[in-house]
């Protein structure tokens, strides 16, 4: 399994746990948890660091968009969730307790798109 087939195990433990015990819903997700836990999945496909990802509590980047609400909403379930973990899945609790001591990667640079601008002193590209 894959580091980030890994957080994605976690995180949806994460959202099932915390909708079973708020939203009361026994099989499933209610349509809130659902939207949430769609949108962690598609962040997780487009997450630059793939394998070197490092849990979300020491990642420099952002996934969750802080003007719709879902920034707030997963640091919710998150501080809910994640001290029940150790109880529901401690196998994941552990592996992501493991993952969290792992050195942060940098951040990968963009490519630039088209040729490299001239440097100066440089003659032009004809």
């Amino acid at each position: 399994m894959t580091r980030i087939e890994r957080e994605e195990r976690t995180v949806e433990a994460m959202i099932r746990l915390y909708c079973r015990d708020r939203h009361g819903t026994a099989a499933g997700l209610c349509a809130a948890c659902g939207e949430l836990a769609a949108f962690a999945r598609r962040r997780l496909e487009k997450c630059p660091f793939q394998g070197a990802k490092p849990t979300c509590a020491h990642c420099s980047i952002h996934c969750y968009r802080a003007r719709a609400g879902e920034r707030e909403r997963m640091r919710e379930v998150m501080r809910y969730a994640g001290p029940r973990m150790i109880f529901r899945h401690p196998i994941l609790a552990l592996r992501h307790m493991l993952d969290g001591r792992r050195p942060v990667p940098e951040l990968p640079r963009r490519r630039l798109r088209g040729p490299r601008p001239p440097v100066r002193g440089e003659p032009l590209p004809t």
